[in-house]
């Protein structure tokens, strides 16, 4: 049951991030169990992770629905999380250890991997390195209330939507910013680790405000093919 229930998660989380549930609509137990082939007890216990990471959320009568996110609610979310994650940069280079500061090299050459992918980069695996990365500094800032307040802020949803409207450059440009993260925790400077943070996720929202503002001026189309590399 145990990996039915991992593969249930797997498969509706993919689902969410590929945008086959309508933000914003309420989806029943019995539709995800028919989405994925499945009973509805693995479902059940999918759920209960997906909301806990946000991806999925229950209304105050316990039916479960894709958050739909306003742009005033995602300059909020990118706002919130700049400082949060200085603050989060700056706790784990005071406290990071040098097998986690290892870690962290292996996540970016993951992520190194996904962008030598033909015939462009591969962006499921970029989100995945940078989950991972980000995943690891959170593990070495040592603080349970800033996981619990990182777990509610990180809209996975968000993170993959700016991905995909990366051009290959800002993928590159937030490789370089990880880069340095990686040597501002190796010098254990708190004020250096926190200003990268920060701008590493205020450069990401100016991204994602760009890439909209052209998605509504008709120019999708030409952004996704630079972020593919064509």
């Amino acid at each position: 049951m145990a990996k039915t229930s991992e593969q249930v998660y797997r498969q509706i989380r993919a689902g969410i991030l590929a945008g086959d549930f309508t933000p914003g609509a309420f989806v029943p137990e019995d539709e995800f169990a028919t989405y994925c082939g499945t009973s509805r007890t693995p479902v059940r216990e999918a759920i209960a992770r997906l909301v806990s990471e946000t991806l999925l959320q229950r209304s105050g009568t316990r039916r479960v629905f894709v958050p739909a996110w306003s742009d005033s609610d995602i300059e909020e979310l990118f706002s919130l999380r700049a400082q949060l994650e200085a603050h989060c940069a700056q706790r784990a280079a005071e406290l990071i250890s040098s097998e986690q500061i290892a870690r962290l090299r292996e996540h970016c050459d993951f992520i190194d991997q996904a962008l030598a992918a033909r015939p462009g980069p591969d962006v499921p695996g970029f989100v995945e390195g940078n989950r991972r990365f980000h995943a690891t500094i959170l593990e070495a800032a040592q603080s349970e209330p800033l996981n619990q307040m990182m777990r509610i802020l990180v809209s996975q949803v968000i993170v993959h939507r700016t991905a995909e409207r990366y051009t290959f450059e800002d993928i590159e440009q937030s490789q370089r910013d990880h880069r340095d993260l990686i040597e501002a925790f190796a010098a254990h400077d708190a004020q250096w680790a926190g200003a990268i943070a920060r701008n590493h996720i205020r450069r990401a929202a100016y991204s994602y405000r760009l890439r909209t503002q052209r998605d509504a001026e008709g120019d999708g189309d030409k952004v996704v093919a630079e972020a593919r590399g064509a």
